[in-house]
């Protein structure tokens, strides 16, 4: 990856995007809530929604969580 493209993906992120710290700092209740509300989750929390459907790596923290927790329901 050189510089442009990097450059390039900074210039697309959603401005709502909360960023890595601020969606792992609330993952937990952001699953939370979407394993018993998931439209209210994302319109509560659209920055972590936003979030996760730009970062491969919070994306796959959160699909864990979220099969953890769907596991012991």
């Amino acid at each position: 990856m050189n510089g442009w493209d990097e450059l390039d993906r900074f210039l697309r992120t959603d401005p709502r995007d909360v960023g890595c710290d601020k969606a792992m700092e609330l993952l937990h209740v952001y699953v939370e809530l979407v394993t018993r509300h998931p439209d209210a989750a994302r319109e509560r929390y659209p920055g972590i929604a936003v979030h996760l459907r730009a970062c491969g790596p919070c994306n796959d923290d959160f699909e864990g969580l979220l099969a953890a927790v769907s596991d012991s329901i």
